[in-house]
């Protein structure tokens, strides 16, 4: 399980709003100086993210939470997202220059290919996605409770 502990920062009903700035895990990585992950976490400053997270221990605004998601279910959102539009792009490409070899504009067909191929892939992720959301959704683990601030 990868966790990330984070604060709550709002209740939709049976959910719970999660703010959490990732660079904890980036501290502890061997390939730190190397990593797109923290470059971007520099750039951005460390900016905060939100997640949207069921609420089966009952957590409340401003407590301290720890949010998990199983390793395979990262590895498989990422397959979907990145790895099935690249491909259909490339069978695109490579079906798109098939069916015009010999003709001047092959080229231009096999872009166009490309093009419908990475179209079709994002199409298919996203209806993969749908299909999975609920696999993929980060759970509550544990709940330290906080100081609540009353904006009342």
């Amino acid at each position: 399980m990868i966790t990330e502990t984070g604060r709550v920062v709002g209740v939709a009903g049976d959910r719970v709003w999660v703010q959490t700035i990732r660079t904890s895990a980036c501290e502890s990585c061997s390939a730190r100086h190397g990593c797109g992950q923290r470059a971007l976490a520099g750039v951005s400053g460390g900016r905060a993210n939100q997640v949207l997270v069921a609420n089966s221990l009952g957590a409340r605004v401003g407590d301290e939470v720890t949010v998990a998601i199983d390793e395979s279910a990262l590895l498989g959102a990422s397959l979907l997202v990145y790895a099935v539009p690249l491909v259909s792009m490339v069978a695109g490409a490579v079906l798109g220059h098939q069916l015009s070899t010999g003709h001047a504009a092959s080229e231009a067909v096999a872009m166009m290919g490309a093009a419908v191929g990475l179209a079709m892939g994002f199409l298919a992720a996203r209806q993969g996605q749908s299909r999975k959301a609920g696999t993929w959704e980060p759970t509550l683990v544990e709940v330290r409770q906080g100081v609540v601030a009353s904006l009342e």
